[in-house]
């Protein structure tokens, strides 16, 4: 149980930080709360985290970062790495939404504040989704849930995530301008390769 709580909060994390700016909340988190610091070594140990204001910080470097990593020179979308003509599907036609839909996901565009469902933070946030579910199914001890949710979540990451995340964020790694998000590209990576590691030992 506490495996499966881990893996949710860490996609969770993951989708949050990937899908909007940092807002006050979250930096005091990001700064305080030892095991997250453990995910990022570069962020922790930077200088300027500890001498700069909360607002200096988020005004003068992450913000600035963020943007340019999800809005500026890179494209957070599945369908711009997969479709030959690099544009983005922001409709039904959208190879995510069936996975989606099946289980019960709506993404929320308005407060997320993206133009398509496969943007990576979206893709995260359904694996917490899923993840969230898989706990449940375990507290109710519907071990035929869990085998299924398990399933589910190791055919997405390799129908979806594993087949386009990998290059965005190595690209991300390379073009961040923060400790911030170069751990978070790295913690990603070596996340979902690992988890679905785990997964196909256990499907």
């Amino acid at each position: 149980m506490d495996e499966i709580i881990a893996r949710s909060n860490i996609y969770g994390l993951l989708s949050r930080i990937l899908l909007q700016e940092i807002d006050e909340t979250l930096l005091e988190t990001l700064k305080n709360d030892a095991t997250i610091l453990e995910f990022f070594p570069n962020w922790e140990s930077w200088e300027l985290r500890k001498n700069l204001t909360n607002k200096e910080i988020i005004e003068g470097h992450l913000n600035p970062d963020f943007v340019n990593l999800s809005l500026l020179h890179l494209v957070p979308y599945e369908t711009f790495y997969t479709r030959d003509d690099q544009m983005i599907e922001t409709g039904g036609a959208n190879p995510v939404t069936d996975f989606y839909s099946a289980y019960d996901f709506v993404v929320d565009y308005e407060v997320a504040r993206v133009v398509s469902a496969d943007h990576i933070g979206i893709e995260l946030e359904f694996m917490h989704h899923l993840c969230e579910a898989q706990q449940k199914a375990m507290e109710e001890n519907d071990t035929e849930a869990v085998d299924e949710l398990k399933k589910v979540q190791h055919r997405f990451l390799n129908t979806h995530l594993l087949k386009w995340a990998p290059l965005y964020l190595i690209n991300m790694k390379y073009e961040s301008r923060t400790p911030l998000y170069y751990d978070l590209a790295e913690t990603t990576l070596e996340f979902i390769l690992s988890d679905n590691e785990t997964l196909s030992q256990e499907v």
